[in-house]
């Protein structure tokens, strides 16, 4: 019992730190899969067999290794020089993706609640720091507790779906991009969110003892990503090609459903900002800590005071500009992680 309560564990944070708000929007799923027609199909098996794979092995070494944090991962895959710059790297963009959520809560907060803005950042930062000061297991309890309720949501959602004239269509549209474009897709997708998402996973994976949890954990986890994104493309297929004006592609499907879906549906934005701000700061804080002696609940503050003030002005500039290089970075990152593994194996 006790090991399948830590696989159930290790699977949801995983799905926790990798499904984001820009995932629970459904906009995310809409520009790289579902606009592809009905071979978003095929490339989200694809993306799934990625996120089992590399989330297992991401673990398992970090595992083997005793990381203390990605960046001593990335000194293995990448050597100390690369490696540093990496993770130097990583760490603006986990502050930049930080900064990002604590605002996207505050505008929630805002907007869906009719608060102020700051009481948004206000509630975020104490959330996070009662969570944050007690380490990856209270990480852990968060992301199992917001994951299943985003599991029904998507239960719920497909099951409207279902008597949908037009739930055939995942299986039917079709796509004038490029084919090259749509199978680059997946990989970049899943580079990018597994990149980000080492931040907690490394250190979840030197957490746990028992390789086997995290075998099976990472593997649950993976399907259970990739039946998040079929669920998500399967009913934003239906309402294509509309839905694709949207901002938020997926909240327009919950408007039509009522107000108590409304209401779940803000706690699982909220949710999903809220474990995508743990996760990256958590990431920054253990890496922080290798670099800058501080006690570290004062580094942990210094993060999201830090992290407060900056939301003031917004980080959408810098972070426009860093998603296409971290999205390079990535698939090198990526293919770095399949070459070692397959060196390994041999």
């Amino acid at each position: 019992m006790r090991t399948g309560t830590q696989i159930v564990r290790v699977a949801f944070t995983y799905i926790g730190t990798v499904v984001g708000a820009g995932f629970a929007s459904g906009q995310e799923i809409l520009q790289f899969f579902t606009r592809y027609g009905w071979l978003a199909t095929l490339t989200i098996a694809l993306s799934t067999m990625l996120f089992i794979w590399i989330g297992i092995k991401l673990m398992l070494m970090a595992h083997d290794l005793k990381a203390a944090s990605y960046e001593d991962l990335n000194r293995v895959l990448f050597g100390d020089r690369i490696g540093n710059w990496i993770s130097l790297f990583t760490m603006l963009v986990l502050f930049g993706i930080t900064t990002v959520m604590l605002a996207g809560g505050g505008t929630l907060f805002e907007e869906q609640l009719h608060l102020s803005y700051q009481t948004g950042l206000l509630v975020t930062l104490v959330l996070a720091y009662l969570v944050l000061a007690r380490g990856i297991g209270a990480i852990m309890t968060v992301n199992s507790i917001v994951v299943p309720i985003m599991l029904t949501f998507s239960i719920v959602i497909v099951i409207y779906t279902w008597h949908s004239p037009a739930s055939d269509n995942w299986l039917q549209i079709t796509s004038d991009e490029p084919i090259g474009q749509i199978w680059f897709a997946p990989f970049l997708y899943t580079a990018f969110n597994l990149a980000m998402a080492q931040a907690v996973l490394v250190p979840m994976g030197s957490s746990i003892q028992k390789r086997s949890a995290l075998y099976w954990g990472g593997l649950l986890g993976g399907v259970g990503i990739g039946l998040l994104l079929l669920s998500a493309h399967y009913a934003l297929s239906a309402q294509m090609p509309g839905i694709a004006q949207y901002e938020i592609p997926m909240g327009n499907i919950i408007n039509r459903l009522g107000a108590v879906p409304q209401i779940a549906y803000l706690l699982v934005i909220y949710g999903e900002i809220f474990t995508t701000f743990i996760a990256d700061a958590y990431g920054l804080s253990l890496q922080l800590q290798q670099r800058i002696k501080l006690k570290p609940k004062i580094l942990l503050l210094s993060i999201l005071a830090l992290s407060y003030f900056v939301s003031q002005i917004g980080f959408k500039t810098l972070l426009s500009a860093l998603y296409p290089i971290f999205g390079l970075i990535s698939i090198i990152w990526l293919v770095l992680m399949i070459w070692r593994n397959r060196h390994r194996a041999m």
